[in-house]
């Protein structure tokens, strides 16, 4: 794998680190609602139960996938700068190549 090659995949896990995080807050906004209609009505235990023990980890999984994108943004950034020659080398010789 060239330089280029691993700063597209590294650019694309940043990609899908954030997008896990917005569904993993798409899922809490769920089971916010969820908990919201026991209260307006259906007041079972076991549903406030768990629910807000879900919603406990999910919220601390959203938090620690945000620290793992900043910390990945940062590293995919830094690689991008100390290797900026070598990947616009290989993306220009791949746009030559993919022009014949």
């Amino acid at each position: 794998m060239d330089k280029a090659q691993k700063f597209e995949l590294m650019n694309k896990v940043v990609r899908e680190l954030e997008d896990l995080q917005n569904s993993l807050n798409a899922v809490i906004e769920k089971m916010g609602k969820l908990e919201v209609d026991n209260i307006n009505g259906l007041n079972d235990k076991r549903l406030e139960t768990d629910l807000s023990d879900m919603y406990s980890r999910t919220a601390q999984n959203v938090d620690g996938i945000l620290a793992l994108t900043t910390y990945f943004e940062t590293k995919t950034e830094e690689y991008g700068d100390t290797n900026r020659g070598a990947i616009d080398a290989a993306e220009a010789a791949a746009a030559i190549e993919n022009a014949k």
